[in-house]
């Protein structure tokens, strides 16, 4: 898959819970924040390897409040549970949205696997 692609349009949802991106070759996606802040290229979330990825729950009601620009190869999102870490580059939000299906069903599959779950504790 091409990573050199360049969005034409990136667009957050009025309701902040999706980041809509159109590549330049048309293909389009609606990423959901959820998906975005589990899926985080930060070093909290990713580590420095694969041993150190974390499975991060309690994210179903998260959204996205700033969309700030990076150069011009990312953008940083800032969570309202004020992540803001990550540096999402274009060929990483396309594999994000190529991938979504698979990978989101891998995540669900790991919070399962870790008794975990999508809803956050509140006290």
């Amino acid at each position: 898959m091409p990573h050199d692609l360049w969005p034409t349009e990136l667009r957050l949802r009025a309701d902040r819970r999706s980041l809509h991106v159109t590549f330049e070759n048309g293909e389009s996606f609606d990423l959901p924040a959820e998906y975005l802040r589990v899926s985080s290229p930060s070093a909290e979330v990713r580590g420095h390897g694969p041993a150190e990825r974390k499975t991060v729950p309690g994210k179903r009601d998260v959204r996205i409040v700033k969309v700030d620009p990076v150069g011009n190869y990312a953008v940083r999102l800032t969570f309202d549970d004020t992540h803001d870490t990550g540096i999402y580059g274009w060929g990483y939000l396309r594999e994000l949205g190529a991938n979504q299906a698979e990978r989101w069903t891998a995540y669900l599959a790991e919070l399962e696997a870790k008794g975990l779950s999508r809803e956050s504790r509140r006290p």
